[in-house]
């Protein structure tokens, strides 16, 4: 299910479940990781399989595939973001905002499986809507 071609090592800034989405924790600041919460945060990856500890340091798959851990129903080919466990929920626009994705779903799932993701980062921008 692994095939990472990009894997990079962070100091963690809070404990880290493997297998989730992580973001830049203090980005303006430090590169330190922490879990995704919200489709707005910059995401860094997809945490390895063993996670880490607060001050740990934590492999990080930032491109290639990687297994993650979802949080919602998703099909094969959705984009996904987290939620705010770190799972992978589909990420879905939303009109004025712009939302991060860390990769598309390489199968169907639903919330508790484990998921291979194409780590792609990117970004969904809706504009609003004028009425």
């Amino acid at each position: 299910m692994n095939v990472p071609t990009l894997i990079r090592s962070f100091l963690t800034s809070a404990a880290v479940a493997g297998r989730r989405i992580v973001k830049f924790s203090d980005a303006a600041n430090t590169d330190k990781v922490a879990l995704a919460a919200a489709a707005t945060e910059g995401l860094a990856g997809i945490s390895d399989a063993y996670g880490a500890d607060a001050g740990k340091m934590l492999d990080v798959v930032q491109g290639g595939v990687a297994a993650v851990k979802l949080g919602g129903t998703v099909a094969a080919g959705d984009p996904l973001t987290s939620d705010d466990e770190g799972c992978a929920v589909k990420c879905v626009a939303a009109a004025g905002e712009t939302r991060m994705y860390v990769g598309f779903a390489q199968a169907p799932g639903v919330e508790g499986d484990e998921i291979a993701c194409l780590v792609v980062p990117g970004l969904i921008h809706a504009p609003e809507v004028e009425a």
